[in-house]
């Protein structure tokens, strides 16, 4: 177990703190999930920043990171599909939610015929993971209505645009693998 592991494991017990801040009856609980979201998007960047600066790499990290990533940006998508209510912020939320199943699902399956590095994260998945927690992070913050949610949720949209470019683009590297076996 290392600094980096250690702080993946920390995103994962984030997940249900998160919740609980979400739905404490008090005005102050929305602007302290925005902020326990961002401390959580800070130690995905400092995990893998932290592996890489003291070779800490390990199958484990390289495993759960992506799983902590995945569960966190889910649970808060989830969330704010309920406090939104509305098809408009439901839609790209479920997108990127979608995409990521694809994605995950693909990246498994490439991995088992030693092809992985054909489906490797590229500038377009950084881009869209930075659109995407940015955008909930305005919109923890903010209620529906609010100047800034409206922000948000145009945020959202950009990423899931990104995501759908980028799943488009993981799939067509894929296909030549994925057709050979139809």
């Amino acid at each position: 177990m290392n600094i980096p592991n250690i702080l993946t494991l920390a995103r994962i017990v984030f997940i249900p703190l998160l919740v609980v801040l979400f739905y404490l009856p008090f005005k102050w609980s929305m602007s302290a999930a925005a902020i326990f979201f961002a401390l959580a998007a800070v130690t995905d960047w400092l995990d893998g920043y932290l592996a890489r600066r003291w070779n800490q790499s390990t199958p484990f990290g390289a495993f759960l990171d992506p799983v902590a990533d995945k569960l966190m940006v889910a649970v808060a998508l989830a969330l704010m599909i309920e406090r939104f209510d509305s098809w408009l912020l439901t839609l790209p939320a479920l997108v990127i939610i979608g995409r990521e199943i694809v994605i995950s699902a693909l990246r498994e399956w490439m991995a088992e015929m030693g092809k992985r590095g054909a489906v490797a994260v590229s500038w377009i998945g950084k881009l869209k993971t930075t659109l995407q927690m940015a955008a909930i992070l305005v919109l923890l913050g903010f209620p529906p209505g609010h100047l800034m949610s409206h922000l948000g949720v145009a945020t959202l949209y950009g990423a899931a645009l990104l995501t759908l470019w980028s799943m488009t683009q993981y799939l067509r590297a894929a296909w030549p693998h994925l057709s050979r076996e139809m």
